[in-house]
């Protein structure tokens, strides 16, 4: 059973009023692993996908981006809830990427990020030589001399 709280909705309208942050805010963002690559989702919803940046500096993934409203002349605003606002993400990739092959596509205010997991990080089967098992090279005579052979 959902209760109703005045108070929630108060505090929500007075820091919709009183917010006066004007910085980069935060993106919600999804990331998982698949595979050989990790996916990055964002949600960057009424974004020009012009003003969307995806940049790596070394180890660390930033993500910019930027919605602008318009405002023409003559218009009178009823209500006016959504703001232009500034996003940034920054992500710290840690070792074993592929920082060459990371890709990123923007579709229906989703912002997807493929960051591939480098060859020397991937996981691989070590072949474990038991005692004696390596190969043995026997020679027999022919006339030409003693003549290898690998079995």
């Amino acid at each position: 059973m959902a209760t109703y709280d005045p108070f929630r909705d108060l505090d929500r309208l007075a820091t919709s009023l009183f917010d006066t942050r004007r910085g980069p805010r935060r993106m919600p963002m999804d990331l998982y692993r698949d595979g050989d690559h990790y996916v990055l989702t964002a949600d960057l919803p009424g974004i020009d996908p012009g003003s969307v940046d995806v940049d790596v500096d070394g180890q660390l993934l930033t993500i910019r981006a930027e919605r602008t409203l318009p405002s023409g002349d003559g218009v009178k605003w009823i209500t006016r809830e959504r703001e232009a606002a500034s996003f940034l993400r920054q992500l710290n990739l840690g070792q074993g990427i592929d920082t060459e092959r990371i890709s990123a596509n923007y579709s229906n205010g989703v912002l997807s990020v493929t960051i591939p997991v480098s060859e020397k990080a991937k996981p691989r089967k070590i072949e474990v030589m038991a005692d004696g098992t390596s190969p043995v090279i026997q020679a027999h005579e022919s006339a030409d001399g003693p003549q290898p052979v690998e079995q």
